[in-house]
């Protein structure tokens, strides 16, 4: 049987506990039993009850945990989330691992929930982008759809995405046209979306029949709605990048695009207030 590779739990672990959990282990006899229960302290949108629960397994596998709540329950502050019963060194132990995975990804499905009813009755969608915390992708973006948002793409392999320093390397407009239409012909299946700062650029790409999606960058809303009508003759759709926060995205989603890429759901999203009550049980 081959070794499992270390995840981001495992990683988080030997990271935390390395040696051994020194202050537990001088202080709390080994035979010592005890119940807990992690609690909300502030509003939120639940995320991350799965990483957390591995946590606690992974430290004793013969602690006994329950959800009382699951990703995406919405929740005032005071609820119970998890509930854990067993050795009070292996709950003491666990306890810190398994509250960065809860208070972290909670943080960022908040904040996801909160563009996502700032944006109102527009069709929009708000999405994440490839700003993750190294090692974490996976999780962070599960949160990001506990929050009610969608994914792009999930790194460089998946999707074709030409950006600015792309266009940059690649200047000529004939070339690239023919570039994404080998893509196309290689693998139909695969999106393509290419980067625009202007209306100049919208006005050449939407010629391009093999293009899936315009990503306008920085744009002021103005302009948004004007290249939306360039490419109302095609299928193609358009996301809008850059200056969203809570106070603009209502009146970018407005325009008409397609999606909304917040970067800031994950790099500015702020952790969740969580903390875990331990009570003896006596034996």
């Amino acid at each position: 049987m081959t070794e499992r590779e270390p995840d981001p739990i495992d990683i988080a672990l030997r990271e935390d506990i390395g040696e051994g959990d020194v202050t537990t282990q001088l202080v709390v006899p080994e035979e010592a039993r005890a119940k807990a229960r992690v609690l909300s302290r502030e509003k939120a949108v639940i995320a991350g009850t799965s990483p957390a629960v591995e946590v606690f397994r992974r430290v004793d596998p013969e602690l006994k945990v329950s959800t009382t709540l699951t990703d995406g329950a919405a929740v005032l502050g005071g609820e119970t989330i998890l509930e854990i019963s067993g050795s009070a060194r292996s709950i003491l132990t666990a306890e810190r691992v398994a509250l960065n995975f809860l208070q972290r990804l909670s943080g960022i499905a908040t904040l996801t929930r909160a563009f996502v009813e700032a944006i109102g009755k527009n069709p929009a969608k708000i999405m994440d982008t490839r700003k993750t915390t190294p090692g974490l992708r996976a999780l962070e973006k599960a949160a990001v759809v506990v929050g009610g948002g969608l994914n792009h793409r999930f790194g460089l392999f998946d999707m074709i995405l030409i950006k600015d320093n792309h266009l940059v390397a690649q200047p000529n407009p004939a070339q690239l046209a023919a570039a994404i239409r080998k893509a196309k012909s290689r693998n139909p299946l695969i999106k393509v979306e290419v980067e625009a700062d202007n209306l100049e650029q919208v006005r050449a790409l939407v010629q391009i029949e093999e293009l899936d999606l315009i990503l306008l960058d920085n744009m002021e809303t103005t302009e948004m709605r004007e290249a939306i009508a360039l490419g109302r003759k095609r299928k193609v759709k358009f996301e809008a990048s850059g200056g969203v926060n809570l106070r603009t995205v209502r009146r970018i989603a407005a325009t008409g695009v397609d999606f909304i890429s917040v970067g800031a759901l994950r790099h500015s999203a702020p952790a969740i207030d969580l903390s875990l009550e331990l009570t003896p049980i006596s034996s």
